[in-house]
């Protein structure tokens, strides 16, 4: 079985200068070797002397050998010991819970051996546990803060309720507060729940063949309602397109959009809806597009859209709990498509859906 090499390998253990190094210290021994026996043809060593010859041959072979013996030493310390003992410290403090440890390059250049794309693996994987880290850190105090604020509601508005003395007209207030803090709490639960499914892969994909674009006009009509509460102008531009992709799934997404489009459109704005064919490099792609005519998003909150419970309008951090659009991001990367944001704040903003073309059931 022949191995494939590391592309990012462009250098060996040791440089042409250290094998020039090694080459005249071993031209120095065969010198030095040469040397002796000059020296001693030159003084007539006779052969009732060859005991001496012997003792000092056996002299010059145990000096060679120990500094063979250094040389090689250092070598092994330097290419080996070394970086295998800074490797086994960097890994027994990421073990310990710090993830900002980093092992700096043994090389200075841009030719790399096993030892430097090793760190730089190690480094990579230390950067993925810190970010990971963070992000667990962030989700739970995220999740333990939007836990807690329907749960207050809840007990408050209960407590409220058990006093005798209210009014009718003000306990069915507080019966219906309740009732959205736990249809609140319902949907933050079954959104993480969603997620993390999503993340983990644990969702079935079940592809069929299905009406894409019958699917879309059926989700906005959901939110007809809404539209109708606020004035919103509903316009499509809706191509009649079929694919094969899990009907469900895609369910997720433009609800999720066609939601935040509603939530952030100002009374008598308009929501845009766009289905088309788009061909490219002899492949066809679906574009979806939902535009809106809201506050828009700014250049410093479209970057963290995506991101699980970011909001980037308080204003409306009420309705919603910031897991919408990190689920149409999973599911859409799920389905291997793109899905990307523009906005212009004060203007609108518009979400675009990126899907191949799929005509069969296979992913």
């Amino acid at each position: 079985m022949v191995k494939e090499k590391d592309s990012r390998i462009t250098g060996r253990y040791t440089s042409f200068k250290e094998y020039i190094v090694l080459l005249f210290i071993l031209a120095g021994f065969n010198g030095f070797h040469m040397w002796i026996y000059q020296t001693m043809y030159r003084n007539g060593i006779a052969e009732e002397n060859i005991s001496t010859v012997i003792n000092i041959l056996m002299v010059y072979v145990m000096v060679m050998a120990a500094i063979a013996t250094l040389i090689i030493g250092l070598i092994r310390y330097r290419f080996f010991i070394n970086p295998t003992r800074k490797l086994s410290e960097a890994a027994g403090k990421i073990a310990k819970g710090d993830f900002t440890i980093r092992i700096p390059s043994s090389r200075g250049g841009e030719k790399k051996n096993f030892i430097d794309v090793l760190y730089d693996d190690f480094n990579t994987m230390a950067e993925e546990l810190a970010s990971i880290e963070t992000l667990k850190n962030d989700f739970i105090a995220n999740v333990s803060h939007e836990i807690k604020t329907p749960l207050s509601v809840i007990q408050t508005y209960t407590i409220a309720l058990q006093n005798k003395n209210i009014s009718e007209e003000e306990r069915g207030e507080n019966i219906k507060t309740i009732l959205e803090a736990t249809q609140k709490l319902s949907a933050l639960v079954t959104n993480i729940l969603k997620l993390s499914k999503l993340e983990n892969q644990e969702i079935t994909r079940e592809s069929k063949y299905f009406d894409l674009s019958e699917q879309l006009r059926r989700c906005a009509l959901m939110f007809a309602d809404n539209m109708e509460r606020k004035n919103i102008q509903f316009e499509e531009d809706i191509d009649d397109i079929s694919v094969c992709y899990d009907e469900n799934l895609l369910e997720i997404v433009w609800n999720n959009l066609i939601s935040n489009a509603v939530k952030f459109t100002d009374t008598g704005g308009v929501i845009h809806i766009s289905l088309k064919n788009v061909s490219a490099s002899k492949q066809d792609f679906i574009h979806i597009s939902v535009a809106d005519t809201g506050c828009g998003i700014n250049e410093t909150a479209i970057k963290h859209i995506f991101d699980k419970f970011y909001q980037g309008d308080t204003s409306h951090s009420g309705s919603g709990n910031g897991l919408g659009l990190a689920l149409v991001k999973k599911t859409v990367d799920l389905l291997g498509g793109t899905v990307t944001a523009e906005s212009v704040p004060g203007k609108g903003s518009k979400f675009t859906v990126i899907l191949q073309k799929k005509l069969s059931a296979a992913f």
